[in-house]
């Protein structure tokens, strides 16, 4: 069904940065919005009612790492700032994600997503080992393409690995600079697809520039990304840490170091940038290279609140994002609307986020980092990425403008989604998912990396307990 009509909308956003609404009907035909407004059903038209519900684009996710669905609530992790969390949860546990975790925790994320109103995601997964009997991009793409959602991998990794206190670290994977081309080039080969309908893309993402390729290194992968039409990104200046160090090594900040190697521009998007001072922001604005905002994530690492306000204000590139479970439990776009919504009031007053903003962010901000230029507003012509939430919860009683209930409520409940037209979800409820079945698969696998790892360190602890 790519076909139909959306009747009895009381409450539609466009999700442009002005905020504007529509209500009625919505029209779509062959996968895209074919028009809005005062409409009626024609002869045969399948109708679906949004009584009682928000009409929105479908909410864009930016950055995120799904092979950490797995990864929730590590206890030696859970009161971590970012570095020492980074060597508690994710490069202590990366070995122990074998082919049925990272299926079983990719499901997980998507699961979760989809049913908050995501109807596109970027992926940055950063492990590819040479440990590993299977390629995690394939696993990525078919359980993406299983569901339905709109995806893209944002290949990570790198040429060096970052050091950590713990001497009984696993070493991270590398791959030298011509493997970690090669094996992007080969990725690409198999499911870039540049159309402006694409499900499926792919984009270039060292681990980070800061700690993880040779500043030599740069160039030649913007030049490899930019050979083949892919898009670069990466996490950058998460905290003050990648700051320091970009200042101690190269005696500039890291946006302005990073102009010195052709790493901004508009196909260019970084997660976080936290510890970005004014002239930075203005850069990226001026260049067009957007921002993935994580605020869950960075406040629950205790990382700070990134200028996404400042750099909105300046006429750059927002968008927003969840970022990996293992730093934060509620990777739903809902809550990471409320977040965002809230954390910018807290920290810089009422006037520094607006609902309608926080919403253009995650709709159409996000669509425009990732490139995905024919989605993110509901206007004719565009792609049908489409969410209806239902605002029938008692959590939405009383809202004199019920149309901002998915920010202000910090998520309504999803009734239906679609991607390019098609239904991927249907009442609240994923056709081809048996959640009852991912929870039983989620709570197994949880045992097992729990008992793995208790297998790997306990000799470990053992030989320290000698000495």
């Amino acid at each position: 069904m790519t076909s139909f009509l959306i009747t009895n909308i009381r409450h539609g956003l466009i999700g442009n940065q002005t905020g504007d609404r529509f209500s009625g009907a919505l029209r779509v035909r062959d996968g895209r919005i074919a028009e809005l407004g005062d409409l009626l059903a024609e002869p045969g038209e399948t109708t679906i009612d949004a009584d009682g519900c928000v009409v929105t684009p479908g909410l864009v996710n930016t950055h995120h790492h799904l092979f950490q669905s797995v990864l929730k609530g590590v206890p030696a992790g859970l009161n971590a700032a970012l570095d020492d969390w980074l060597m508690q949860v994710p490069y202590s546990y990366w070995p122990l994600i074998d082919e049925e975790a990272l299926r079983i925790s990719a499901r997980i994320g998507l699961a979760e997503l989809l049913l908050s109103g995501t109807t596109t995601v970027c992926d940055h997964h950063y492990i590819f080992s040479s440990r590993y009997d299977y390629d995690p991009a394939d696993v990525l793409f078919q359980e993406a393409g299983a569901l339905g959602i709109r995806f893209m991998l944002a290949r990570g990794g790198g040429t060096r690995g970052r050091s950590f206190a713990d001497p009984a670290l696993p070493p991270a994977p590398t791959e030298t600079l011509d493997a970690f081309i090669d094996g992007t080039a080969k990725i690409a080969d198999r499911w870039h697809d540049p159309a402006p309908a694409s499900l499926r893309r792919v984009a270039v993402a060292p681990t980070t520039p800061t700690f993880n390729v040779e500043a030599a290194e740069l160039g030649e992968i913007a030049r490899f990304a930019r050979s083949r039409g892919l898009w670069l990104h990466s996490h950058l200046s998460e905290n003050h840490g990648y700051v320091d160090y970009t200042l101690a090594k190269y005696g500039k900040r890291p946006v302005h170091w990073l102009a010195d190697h052709d790493w901004l521009g508009p196909d260019v998007w970084f997660a976080h940038l936290v510890d970005c001072n004014e002239e930075e922001v203005a850069l990226l604005a001026e260049t067009g290279t957007g921002m993935a905002h994580c605020p869950q994530a960075n406040a629950r690492l205790g990382s700070g609140i990134a200028p996404a306000d400042l750099l909105h204000e300046k006429g750059g590139n927002v968008s927003l994002a969840v970022d990996g479970a293992g730093a934060n439990e509620a990777a739903d776009m809902g809550a990471a609307l409320y977040s965002a919504f809230s954390l910018h009031r807290a920290s810089k007053g009422v006037g520094a986020a607006k609902a309608e903003t926080l919403l253009n962010w995650a709709t159409e901000g996000g669509a425009k980092v990732l490139g995905f230029e024919e989605t993110g507003t509901l206007k004719p012509g565009m792609l049908a990425d489409i969410a209806i939430f239902d605002i029938s919860a008692p959590r939405n009683f009383g809202l004199h403008d019920p149309a901002l209930a998915p920010v202000l409520t910090g998520g309504a409940s999803l009734r239906h989604s679609f991607v390019g037209g098609t239904q991927i979800v249907d009442d609240g409820a994923l056709p081809d998912l048996d959640l009852g079945e991912l929870g039983r698969d989620a709570a197994r696998m949880t045992r097992q990396i729990m008992e793995k790892r208790e297998e790997m360190t306990a000799p470990l602890r053992a030989r320290a307990a000698r000495t």
